[in-house]
C-alpha cells in the first residue's frame, strides 16, 4: 500500500477559499511504533491504519500556534495558543492518507471551543508553557481535567535536513495534510490544510516525560522517541467535507 497510494495529492492546495489561517511554529515531532492490535480498536472502523513497512506509529506533537483566526476575522483579532496533539496515521479505502487525532490540547479556551464546535475535534483546555533556554526549548503542559495527563519535554533543534523526500519515513510521518474526525451518528468528515513542506531539522531530546499516549488508551512507549523539529509553516485551513 505504501508504494501504490498517492501521497502527494493531499499536499496540493484546493481550488477554493480557505476558512481560516494559522501559523505553526517550533514544532517537535515525537514518534513511537505501536502494536497494530492496540491501535485498531481506538480508530473509527471506516478508516484503515496507515502502516510504514508494516509498522503503525503514534505521534505526539507539541508546538506554538500564532495568528489563529477564521478567514472573516481581521488579523488584529487573531489568537495565539500553544498546542499538543496525539495522533496516528490512517487512510480511507486506499486513498487520501491523513491523521486521526486521539486528543488535542490547547492553551486557549477560545481555540478549544471553536475547534470542538466547528470541527468536532477532541480538543481539551490545558495549562501550557514553552520557553527557550540557550539553544534548547522547554515545553510543558497539563490538561485541566480530573485525570490531568501531562507532557514535559526539553529538546535541542539540530542539523537542518530540508524538506523530506517522498518514500522516506520522515515524509510519511510529517507530510500529512488531511485530518479525519468521526462526528455524531458515525458520520466521517475530513478537513484539509495547506502549507509549504516542513523544513525539517534533527532534534535531540534531552528530557521527556509523556502521559498523553497512555491517556489515549494506548500502551505507554518504552523506547526513546524518533524526534524531528521544524521552525514553522504558514497554514491555510479549508472547510470540512463529509465522506459518504
Amino acid at each position: 500500500m505504501l508504494s501504490e497510494m498517492d501521497r502527494i495529492a493531499p499536499s496540493r492546495r484546493p481550488d477554493e477559499r480557505p476558512i481560516g489561517f494559522q501559523k505553526w511554529r517550533d514544532l517537535l515531532f515525537l514518534h513511537w511504533p505501536v502494536p497494530v492490535e492496540a491501535l485498531r480498536p481506538r480508530v473509527p472502523r471506516r478508516l484503515t491504519l496507515d502502516l510504514y513497512e508494516g509498522a503503525a506509529y503514534v505521534g505526539v506533537i507539541p508546538f506554538a500556534m500564532k495568528d489563529v483566526r477564521p478567514a472573516w476575522v481581521p488579523q488584529k483579532l487573531a489568537v495565539d495558543s500553544l498546542e499538543t496533539n496525539v495522533r496516528t496515521y490512517v487512510h480511507l479505502e486506499g486513498r487520501d492518507p491523513g491523521v486521526y487525532f486521539f486528543s488535542l490540547d490547547a492553551q486557549s479556551m477560545l481555540a478549544v471551543l471553536g475547534a470542538r464546535i466547528g470541527f468536532g475535534l477532541p480538543y481539551y483546555w490545558a495549562a501550557m508553557q514553552m520557553r527557550r533556554d540557550g539553544d534548547s526549548i522547554d515545553y510543558r503542559m497539563q490538561r485541566r481535567s480530573p485525570a490531568r495527563p501531562s507532557l514535559a519535554v526539553r529538546y535541542r533543534p539540530g542539523r537542518g535536513l530540508g524538506p523530506s523526500q517522498p518514500g522516506t519515513l520522515e515524509h510519511w510521518l510529517v507530510e500529512r495534510y488531511l485530518l479525519y474526525v468521526e462526528r455524531a451518528w458515525g458520520a466521517l468528515y475530513s478537513c484539509q490544510v495547506h502549507h509549504q513542506p516542513y523544513p525539517l531539522q534533527e532534534a535531540e531530546v534531552l528530557e521527556a516525560e509523556d502521559r498523553l499516549v497512555a491517556s489515549a488508551g494506548l500502551p505507554q512507549p518504552a523506547s526513546a522517541p524518533l524526534a524531528h523539529y521544524a521552525p514553522g509553516v504558514d497554514v491555510e485551513v479549508f472547510a470540512p467535507k463529509r465522506r459518504s
